[in-house]
């Protein structure tokens, strides 16, 4: 049986839906009316070997921040839902991914313990009218709400597009080691016998 798992978050600013199948084929379905979101998110999917839906718009005429944000909150939360107790869950996973002059390396533990490490510095660069550094604030809400220990280091890179994109495949790349099922692991993989 599939893991899925659907949030909706509707708040003054923003109006958000996710969903995410674990055993998916990668397909991304997704429409937040920032076009340099929708396309990282569908990597996500793709590299990552899940479905992801998402649907999303919000107050992008003031800023991306609240959007960009939010998406990751209701992916964290949907995230959250789709693995359910853990049990049989690899836990971790790593990944290092080039991009062109880029190279990104992410590592996760799905611990239930929130926290982001992000090295990542664009030299304030902006592609198009996206300032990439706000996938910091993505990224952090989705490791806060979907309860995993995430680093991001970009360890070299000119370009923010490919930056960021070596982000995004790297992270999905190590989210699906991390959240894949070993039939070795009975339980959840912890000497506390919790996460």
């Amino acid at each position: 049986m599939a893991r899925k798992g659907s949030v909706t978050r509707k708040t003054r600013e923003t109006d958000v839906r996710a969903e995410i199948i674990m055993e998916g084929r990668g397909r991304g379905a997704i429409s937040t009316t920032i076009p340099f979101l929708d396309h990282m998110l569908t990597l996500l999917a793709r590299h990552g070997f899940m479905d992801i839906t998402v649907r999303a718009t919000g107050d992008t005429e003031v800023d991306y921040h609240h959007l960009v944000e939010d998406v990751g909150i209701t992916l964290g939360k949907a995230l959250q839902k789709a693995l359910g107790d853990k049990v049989g869950m690899s836990r971790y996973g790593s990944a290092s991914v080039p991009m062109d002059e880029s190279l990104a390396e992410v590592s996760i533990d799905v611990s239930g313990r929130p926290y982001l490490v992000w090295n990542a510095d664009f030299n304030g660069k902006k592609i198009r009218d996206f300032d990439p550094q706000l996938f910091r604030e993505f990224f952090k809400a989705l490791a806060d709400h979907g309860g995993i220990t995430l680093h991001i280091n970009v360890l070299y890179g000119k370009n923010p597009h490919h930056m960021i994109e070596s982000i995004f495949k790297a992270f999905a790349r190590a989210l699906h080691t991390a959240t894949s099922i070993d039939d070795r692991i009975k339980d959840v993989l912890s000497t506390k016998g919790s996460l």
